[in-house]
C-alpha cells in the first residue's frame, strides 16, 4: 500500500469519526494500522481474511504501533461467507482490498452493514492502469468497471474516485 493510500485511509475513517471499521482482507495490517489511526481512541476495526497467518501477521503489527488487543476483531474465513453474520448498519466505513472479483458482491453486504452517512472504500480500481485501457482484458478489470458503473449509478451512494495509489472508490451511503 501507497503511504497516499494510507494516508487518505487515515483521513476517510477520521473524517465519518468512525467508531466501527469492517476491513476486507487483512492482508499484513499496513491498511489496519492506517484506519486505526484515523478512528475514534475507543472504535474497533474487524477484520477480514481467509489466510490465518495474515492475521496473525497483523495481530503482531497493530501490537508493536500500540494498539490494545481490543481494538481489533480478527474474523477467519472467506469474506462473503463472514459478511452476512455482521450486524445491518453498525458500520461506519467499511473498506475492501480483498478478492477484486467479488468486489460487486462486497458492495452489497457493504450498503448492509453501513450506517446513513457511512463510506464504503475500494483499493485497487486502476489495476495498474489496465482498468482505463481500451485493449482487451481479464475478467477482473471487467468486474471493476462494472463496480464503477453500479456505483456511478446508484441513487443511494454518492461516489469519489481517488486518484491515490492503484485507485480508492471511495461511496457515502445517502
Amino acid at each position: 500500500m501507497s503511504p497516499g493510500t494510507g494516508a487518505a485511509l487515515r483521513l476517510l475513517a477520521a473524517s465519518v469519526d468512525a467508531k466501527a471499521v469492517a476491513e476486507i482482507g487483512t492482508g499484513c495490517g499496513v491498511s489496519g494500522i492506517h484506519l486505526l489511526h484515523g478512528m475514534r481512541p475507543d472504535g474497533v476495526l474487524t477484520t477480514v481474511d481467509p489466510e490465518p497467518e495474515h492475521q496473525q501477521f497483523a495481530r503482531q503489527a497493530f501490537r508493536a504501533c500500540g494498539f490494545a488487543s481490543n481494538r481489533a476483531r480478527f474474523i477467519p474465513g472467506r469474506a462473503l461467507e463472514v459478511l452476512p453474520r455482521l450486524a445491518d448498519a453498525g458500520y461506519d466505513l467499511v473498506f475492501c482490498d480483498g478478492d477484486r472479483l467479488e468486489y460487486l458482491d462486497y458492495l452489497a453486504e457493504s450498503l448492509r452493514l453501513l450506517r446513513p452517512g457511512g463510506l464504503v472504500v475500494f483499493e485497487g480500481i486502476f489495476a495498474n492502469g489496465r482498468t482505463v485501457d481500451s485493449g482487451p482484458q481479464p475478467t477482473e478489470v471487467l468486474k471493476l468497471r462494472e463496480l464503477l458503473r453500479t456505483v456511478r449509478e446508484s441513487q443511494e451512494l454518492v461516489p469519489s474516485l481517488l486518484p491515490v495509489g492503484d485507485g480508492l472508490l471511495c461511496a457515502v451511503k445517502r
